[in-house]
């Protein structure tokens, strides 16, 4: 049985809760990809069984609990991992303090944004986590960036009507835009490391994450 048929008869049996299960599961780092999960419901709403405007709201709410399990996942156990082995992937703990400070001051737009893009908007709760960004803002920037996006797949499923899987089709071409972006930001990252020497302040608390 193909995905679209599970999630097919997922939708059917349990209505709005197999939307909101579908994206939690999406948005908690597991590869379901959200431009299959969302034409469908709007394919469906096409059909008679769902209200467009509610496929758009339970995709968000299910958003909001997967991002939310990945966001706790980060910052329990992701943040000390990441402090104490981060040194072997080049991620210093001066680093971890300058995504904190990032967070801190852009947090907000980051999560809105990252939400309206393929690829990152799956795994943006992870950092958001380890940096421990307000978790109340988390929670109402990642519903709000998610819902315009599940709104647009829906509706794109709604009006391709039987022809609702070449959503995916027609967004794959962005998925490899984004990709390459990721490539080339870990390159910068990596040289930038290579080449800068560290300060005796970094090179301090990496000591201290040792201990």
């Amino acid at each position: 049985m193909h995905l679209s048929d599970t999630l097919l008869n997922l939708f059917l049996a349990t209505s709005y809760f197999g939307i909101i299960l579908a994206m939690a599961i999406e948005s908690c780092c597991i590869p379901l990809p959200s431009e299959l999960i969302m034409p469908l419901a709007g394919f469906l709403a096409y059909q008679g069984h769902f209200n467009l405007f509610g496929s758009a709201v339970a995709g968000a709410v299910g958003c909001v609990i997967g991002s939310a399990v990945a966001y706790w996942i980060g910052a329990t156990g992701g943040r000390e991992l990441l402090l104490r082995y981060g040194r072997y992937v080049l991620i210093s703990p001066a680093d971890a303090r300058r995504a904190d400070d990032f967070f801190a001051r852009r947090g907000d737009a980051t999560v809105f944004f990252t939400r309206l893009m393929p690829i990152v908007r799956t795994f943006i709760s992870l950092p958001a986590g380890i940096a421990r960004m307000n978790f109340g803002k988390f929670l109402i920037f990642s519903f709000l960036g998610s819902l315009p996006w599940c709104f647009v797949l829906a509706l794109a499923g709604y009006n391709l009507g039987s022809h609702w899987q070449d959503v995916g089709s027609a967004l794959r071409k962005y998925d490899i835009v984004v990709g390459v972006g990721i490539v080339l930001l870990i390159g910068w990252f990596i040289y930038r490391h290579v080449q800068r020497p560290r300060s005796p302040q970094e090179r301090s608390l990496e000591g201290e994450s040792r201990h």
